[in-house]
């Protein structure tokens, strides 16, 4: 029996190193993962970073995107190789919400809605993130946040607070 797609929703996002350069090697990377097709890419945001204490502008800025893909690897595989690609872009895991070369985030898994240890679906955060939604909204005008609502909705009172990147 052949195993069906799912689609998900994968946020990228970096403040270290060549930034737009990690996002294109991290899309490259999840396109050429057994198991995932890459379905769409967003334009690329900019944003100040955002520490556990809050937004911190004496770091560099992230660069952010969203990447629809379609995937038959069931969500704990899809957070090892999430985690393999970060790996392979050079990111370290020292500090919880540190500046990072690349960070990739499970958004949703279909419309799977659960919480575990190691990963809650939708992501538990990506409802406030400008750099989530913002980049979703331009790739997908009709998406919605399973447990949330529309993006579009979501992200009215934040989409100041990213911008578009023009390489």
């Amino acid at each position: 029996m052949k195993k069906h797609y799912t689609p998900a929703v994968l946020a990228l996002g970096g403040n270290l190193g060549d930034r737009v350069a990690n996002i294109r090697a991290s899309v490259e990377a999840l396109g050429e993962t057994k198991g995932i097709k890459v379905r769409g890419v967003s334009p690329l945001v900019e944003s100040f970073a955002v520490t556990e204490a809050g937004v911190d502008e004496s770091k560099p800025n992230y660069i952010n995107a969203v990447v629809k893909v379609d995937t038959r690897l069931k969500p704990k595989k899809l957070l090892r190789e999430v985690r393999r690609i970060e790996s392979q872009l050079g990111r370290v895991r020292i500090e919880r919400w540190g500046s990072r070369t690349m960070d990739i985030d499970i958004v949703t898994y279909g419309d799977v809605i659960k919480s575990k240890k190691k990963l809650e679906l939708p992501h538990p955060r990506a409802f406030q993130r400008a750099f989530v939604l913002v980049p979703w909204l331009l790739l997908d005008e009709l998406a919605v946040l399973p447990g949330h609502g529309s993006v579009q909705q979501l992200s009215q009172h934040i989409k100041n607070d990213v911008w578009v990147v023009t390489e």
